[in-house]
């Protein structure tokens, strides 16, 4: 016989078509204070077999656990059968709960024999938990400070989503403060650093993670000479200058060893002229398209958005192509010269002076390097490659073929003056073969020649900032 203020004990639901055994557990209540036994009478005890295990109450919460998947199946309420449903999905945010001052949470395990066990004495008996529906929970490790009561859905609901996330001890006697953690699948991201652009970006502004550099004519510089021998229009047209340069001279030296006995007052170093006249066709070539093959394919773009100096662009390409011409023209000329001198040296009467050799391969050299820039100039004016070409070589040789058949005595005063100043006849002075008496001598070619580059490397300079790309 029990006293009217004991609470009787709720029969459970029975297990449903869907159920897996997972069962969420209520909160516990506050039991209530046992009445006084009549006198005489012992008290009631269920017996041993109905009897629920006690847990006993923890001094602490459980530690945070990784994030798992559980599957929970929806079942019928008691006394009510109800159709099965679509498994959906729950994220469920548990959170550990202190236990109340004076108790410890019952963990319900279910009876032999399919009944409902009796609560022990003392304590509520349990609720009949709701139903709820199949879903999936997520469980993800995270540490707050404070714990919070678990978000519950009402009995009947559709199947929603719930996070359910482990709580750390609220409070740890050593140990620091926790912190929120960033989830698993996201790894830490090192500080950022500060960008060394940072100055130029102003505040706010983009950085971009390329380092930039001011930059000045050794960029240029490097950046031209590294175009230059990079591509195969440089490597045949000088291949080809080499080739005619020293085969034509050292096929002069010796035809005119195998059929004259003497060179009278002439120097063995004159002979080189007849190579160089052909060779300067294919330096020529190469100054046009150092740079009007890059306005041809639209390289020049990429140049000027580079170093949008023009200025120094168009400098930096001029340096390197004379100093390129130069070099090649000095060793070829050379060799040509030693062995024309070779072959030539018995039937000349006197050695040539260290003044002739010098004029004969360092003079020669930069009047043919002064041609080439030239070149390059006509090439920055017309920004054409078949039209520049054609019109150097025309410069080149026209005069001189004009002359020769300029034959009628009216024109005699002009056939002299082609003959003078003609670019074929201005190399010939420099290797001391004058085709006239009067006219340039000596380095005055040199000076001519300097002189029409500048004037025409000038006019690309005035043009270069004024024309679009």
């Amino acid at each position: 016989m029990t006293s009217p203020q004991q609470p009787q004990p709720q029969p459970q639901p029975e297990p449903g078509p869907h159920d897996t055994g997972a069962q969420e557990q209520p909160a516990p209540a506050a039991p209530p204070m046992p009445p006084a036994a009549p006198q005489g009478m012992p008290p009631q005890t269920p017996p041993a077999q109905q009897q629920p295990a006690q847990q006993p109450a923890p001094e602490q919460p459980a530690p945070a656990k990784e994030a798992g998947t559980m599957m929970l199946q929806a079942q019928a309420a008691p006394g009510q059968p109800a159709p099965a449903k679509e498994a959906g999905t729950m994220m469920l945010q548990a959170q550990g709960q202190p236990p109340a001052q004076g108790q410890a949470p019952q963990a319900q395990a279910p009876a032999q024999g399919g009944q409902a066990p009796a609560p022990a004495q003392g304590q509520a008996p349990a609720q009949p938990a709701p139903v709820r529906e199949a879903g999936t929970m997520m469980l993800q490790a995270q540490q707050y400070p404070e714990p919070r009561p678990l978000a519950a859905h009402g009995p009947g609901k559709e199947a929603g989503t719930m996070m359910l996330q482990a709580q750390a001890p609220a409070q740890a006697p050593a140990q620091a403060p926790a912190q929120p953690q960033q989830p698993q699948n996201q790894p830490q991201q090192p500080p950022a650093q500060p960008h060394p652009q940072q100055s130029f970006a102003g505040a706010g502004g983009y950085v971009s993670p390329i380092p930039v550099r001011p930059t000045h004519l050794g960029h240029a510089l490097l950046s031209e000479w590294t175009k230059i021998r990079s591509v195969r229009s440089t490597m045949w047209t000088l291949g080809v200058m080499v080739l005619l340069t020293v085969g034509i001279g050292l096929l002069t030296g010796a035809v005119i060893a195998g059929h004259s006995d003497s060179l009278g007052p002439e120097s063995p170093l004159n002979y080189g002229t007849f190579g160089m006249m052909m060779g300067l066709i294919p330096l020529i070539t190469l100054g046009v398209l150092v740079i009007s093959s890059e306005y041809s394919t639209g390289m020049i773009r990429t140049t000027l958005t580079a170093s949008p100096a023009r200025a120094r662009v168009l400098t930096a390409k001029a340096i390197v192509f004379f100093a390129l011409s130069f070099v090649v023209t000095l060793v070829t000329t050379t060799v040509v010269a030693v062995a024309q001198y070779s072959m030539l040296s018995d039937m000349a009467k006197s050695a040539p002076t260290g003044a002739e050799w010098f004029k004969a391969t360092v003079g020669v050299s930069l009047f043919t390097a002064m041609i080439g820039l030239l070149s390059l100039a006509v090439g920055a004016l017309l920004r054409h490659s078949a039209g520049a070409i054609t019109l150097m070589v025309g410069v080149y040789l026209l005069p001189l073929v004009l002359a020769i058949f300029m034959q009628a005595e009216s024109l005699k005063d002009i056939q002299t003056w082609l003959l003078e100043y003609a670019l074929p006849s201005q190399l010939n002075v420099m290797y001391d073969v004058a085709l006239t008496s009067s006219g340039p001598s000596g380095w005055e070619p040199l000076w001519i020649v300097t002189g029409l580059a500048a004037v025409t490397l000038g006019s690309a300079y005035a043009v270069i900032h004024k024309r679009d790309v």
